[in-house]
Parts: C-alpha cells; sequence; structure tokens
C-alpha cells in the first residue's frame, strides 16, 4: 500500500468515527449557543482541529470531541456578549449553515424555546458549566479543565446556573400537574412498585447524582425501587420555585429531588447531596 492510499484510508476511518459523534455534538453545541448554524459552525470548528491533531493522543475521542466543542462555544458565547447580543424577545434560533429542517426541529423540541431563552440569560461559564454537566453528564473535572477553574468552581457555576433555571417559575397549574406527578413517583417508590414508577416516566428520563448518570425508564425505576427507605422521609416541596422532593435526616436536609417534565412525565431527576448544594437552594414545604 501506497504511502498516499495510506493516508486516504487513515483519513476516511477518522471521518468515519467523526460523524458517529455528529449529532451528540451538535447537541451539545446547540444548547451551548441556541443557534443551529453557530452549532454547525462549532462542529466543523472541531472536525478541523481533529483534522490536525495525532489520534495516538486521544484516549477518548467522544470525551475529546465534547471537550473541543465546548471551548469552541465558550469563545463564540464570550465574543458574542462583546459585541453585544440581540434582545431576547426577537432572538430566535438561526437557520442550519447545512439546512436540515427536520434535524433542526428535532433540536429545537429537545430544548425547548423557554430553557434556551433562559439559558442566554446566564454568563458563558455558567452556561458551559450547566450544559456540559446537567445536560450531558460531563464531570466537573473536565468542566473545570475547558473553563481553566477547578472542579470545586465549576460546580458553583452549575449550581448557580442551575437555580436560575429552576427560578424560572412555572404557571400555577403546571405546578398542580407536576405535584401530582411527584407525588405518584413518590407512592411508587415507597412501594417499590416497578410499574408505578415506568407509568410516570418518559422512556428517555435521565436521572444525575454525584454517583454518576442513569438514563432510560427501566435504569431509573430499578434505581428508584431501592430509594425505598428514604422515599419514606421524603417530604414534596417547592425547590427553588420548582416541584422537588426533600429527604430529612436528624432534623437537617440530607438530600433533594428535581425534577424536569414533558407531557405529564418525568424526564429528568437531579439528586442533591452535597451540603454546599444544599445549602444554596430555596425549599419551602408544601
Amino acid at each position: 500500500m501506497s504511502d498516499n492510499e495510506r493516508q486516504y484510508r487513515d483519513d476516511h476511518f477518522l471521518a468515519e468515527r467523526f460523524e458517529a459523534y455528529r449529532g451528540h455534538l451538535r447537541a451539545v453545541a446547540y444548547r451551548m449557543l441556541g443557534s443551529a448554524a453557530e452549532a454547525e459552525d462549532a462542529v466543523q470548528e472541531a472536525w478541523f482541529r481533529l483534522s490536525r491533531t495525532d489520534m495516538r493522543e486521544v484516549d477518548n475521542l467522544g470525551g475529546w470531541l465534547t471537550t473541543v466543542v465546548g471551548r469552541v462555544c465558550l469563545d463564540m458565547l464570550r465574543s458574542r456578549r462583546s459585541r453585544g447580543e440581540e434582545p431576547l424577545d426577537t432572538w430566535r434560533p438561526g437557520a442550519s449553515a447545512e439546512p436540515d429542517p427536520a434535524q433542526d426541529a428535532v433540536l429545537a423540541d429537545s430544548v425547548g424555546m423557554a430553557l434556551l431563552v433562559v439559558l442566554d440569560t446566564l454568563s458563558p461559564a455558567e452556561r458551559l458549566a450547566f450544559v456540559l454537566h446537567d445536560l450531558f453528564g460531563v464531570p466537573f473535572e473536565e468542566v473545570g479543565g475547558i473553563l481553566g477553574r477547578s472542579p470545586a468552581a465549576a460546580r458553583q457555576l452549575a449550581s448557580r446556573a442551575r437555580r436560575r433555571v429552576r427560578g424560572a417559575q412555572a404557571p400555577e397549574a403546571d405546578l398542580v400537574r407536576q405535584r401530582e406527578v411527584v407525588d405518584a413517583f413518590l407512592a411508587a417508590a415507597r412501594e417499590g412498585d416497578f410499574d408505578g414508577l415506568l407509568a410516570v416516566l418518559d422512556p428517555d428520563v435521565v436521572a444525575r447524582s454525584e454517583a454518576g448518570v442513569a438514563a432510560g425508564a427501566v435504569g431509573v425505576a430499578s434505581g428508584a425501587k431501592s430509594f425505598a427507605h428514604l422515599a419514606r422521609l421524603a417530604c414534596p416541596a417547592l425547590v427553588d420555585g420548582a416541584t422537588g422532593l426533600v429527604v430529612y435526616a436528624g432534623g437537617r436536609v440530607e438530600r433533594v429531588l428535581t425534577f424536569a417534565f414533558a407531557a405529564d412525565r418525568i424526564t429528568a431527576i437531579d439528586i442533591l447531596t452535597n451540603p454546599e448544594d444544599l445549602a444554596e437552594l430555596t425549599i419551602e414545604p408544601v
């Protein structure tokens, strides 16, 4: 095999591996930037950087690409702020540089205009920490590396962003319905009712905690069954204005569960146990 043929083979293999991650990278970039066109630009920049990198230096391609896209998006957000942003009331997600209306619609539906508008009020560092950790499960060690800060500082940024996102009050009718869903979740968890848990969990639900991330209704329901002994101590509460559960132990808050919803199903559960994070929450018993 000639050197040109070997190079072509290697380039083709690298391109195939990159394409396997393109959807994930575009989703990360869209949530960071709120624009399909800018997200595509960020993904293409990641490809350019990958094509100039010695692959022997990359142990985890998916993690490496996510880090690169995160850094590119951070630079783009900072640049956007330095030249002034569009007013929120006129902002709309941009069209893709390579038009794909179906894909753009999937991205928009998966994020939601309301969340994008709230994310747009965060600082670039807060937005990156929240999106990478809370939405994609990137460890704070890696988030801190992208930001040039310690893991503890990255955790603080994500916590601050999380409070602001949850502070966008849901309509009262939504809170009532969400309370019904959470009550059903709590009752099923207390009884170890697997089918009852599945009934209130979205098929693609994600549960995040310091121990890691669980994805899918079956996996999350299995984990919730093991929560039965703590579920008996849990009480419904408003956490930063949103529907949640609080577990008390010895008269103090031991852990907090917060939820995200879509179509009367739970789409995400965040389990907070870090004392510093818990101290920053506004908890109102209901």
